[in-house]
């Protein structure tokens, strides 16, 4: 468990077996033949220079970008700048990636606890297919950490259920707004339609895809996943298999964005605009968390809505 963090670091502080994420890992050597290595120690509050000198072989041998290394040496200053010099480097075990990458304001279990009462409320067959899919015990580990996407929008560790979450609440009220909608249909497909996100990304040191998520992506593997467990299970009929798979399959509403079809059920229809809504709603305000203007305006255009935005009148205050 992490105690101090790369924004509290000063001259003179001594680091015991304290976690770092490593980035930039560069190996060198002295002039006299020595290897060294010259890396940036990260966490979620920053980064920090670093030196490890007389590297021994049993570091050289994992030390690599996107490592989680308990770290022991001395904050020193060099040109002017923070530098720890390292004296030890040791794998971390089961790090807990929210203290190195940006995380979710909310908090885990709080989420959790609340997609197991959204779950809780759905009608049969969809309350046992979600629970059988998202609280697995080895998946709901998975779900809670992944990120929704690599940027634009809830790009961070808790992101994917933050998002979920969102959504499903939106559905439970457009379930009620609109006539003739299935409330328990509608609320599986915003809980289930991005759960591939989960083999789509990997959290090892920065938000990348994985080699699953490039070769198969979100979708396909989320319907493979309902199908297998609609086959375990035996509580779905055919068409309502078929229209979880629709919905999972239309959600990102054209072709061009990714979808094998349109939406073309009322509850595909509208888990495509919730879907649309929180993501847009939410890449605004992470957009202007980013942006380093204290302004009215953002400083620079922002990438998914091609202009500068310009901030709520209380959000400075």
């Amino acid at each position: 468990m992490k105690s101090i963090f790369t924004s509290h670091l000063q001259v003179g502080d001594e680091l015991d077996n304290e976690p770092f994420l490593l980035q930039g890992v560069a190996r060198r050597t002295t002039k006299d033949g020595r290897p060294y290595l010259l890396f940036l120690l990260q966490d979620k509050k920053g980064q920090v220079n670093a030196v490890f000198w007389s590297v021994p072989d049993y570091v050289d041998g994992w030390a690599k970008d996107g490592a989680v290394a308990l770290v022991t040496g001395r904050v020193v200053s060099y040109k002017d700048s923070l530098q720890v010099t390292v004296t030890d480097l040791n794998p971390a075990a089961n790090p807990d990636m929210s203290d190195f990458l940006s995380s979710s304001r909310r908090p885990q279990e709080e989420m959790v606890k609340e997609l197991e009462q959204q779950i809780k409320s759905l009608q049969e067959p969809w309350r046992t297919l979600c629970s059988h899919l998202l609280l697995n015990e080895d998946f709901l580990p998975k779900f809670s950490n992944s990120p929704a996407a690599r940027s634009m929008h809830h790009a961070y560790i808790g992101g994917l259920l933050e998002h979920t979450l969102s959504m499903a609440t939106m559905a439970d009220y457009m379930s009620e707004h609109y006539s003739y909608v299935n409330r328990s249909l509608l609320i599986a497909g915003a809980l289930l339609h991005d759960m591939g996100k989960v083999h789509e990304y990997s959290i090892e040191g920065e938000f990348a895809f994985s080699d699953d998520g490039r070769l198969v992506g979100h979708i396909v593997r989320a319907v493979t996943m309902v199908e297998t467990a609609a086959a375990e299970l035996v509580t779905l009929t055919p068409e309502q298999t078929r229209e979880i798979v629709h919905i999972i399959v239309s959600h990102h509403g054209t072709l061009e964005y990714g979808s094998p079809v349109t939406p073309k059920t009322l509850e595909a229809i509208l888990l495509h605009q919730i879907d649309l809504l929180d993501s847009r709603v939410q890449g605004y305000f992470d957009y202007l968390e980013s942006d380093a203007s204290d302004g009215d305006w953002t400083s620079k255009s922002s990438p998914m809505f091609k202009s500068e935005l310009r901030r709520p009148p209380d959000m400075n205050g």
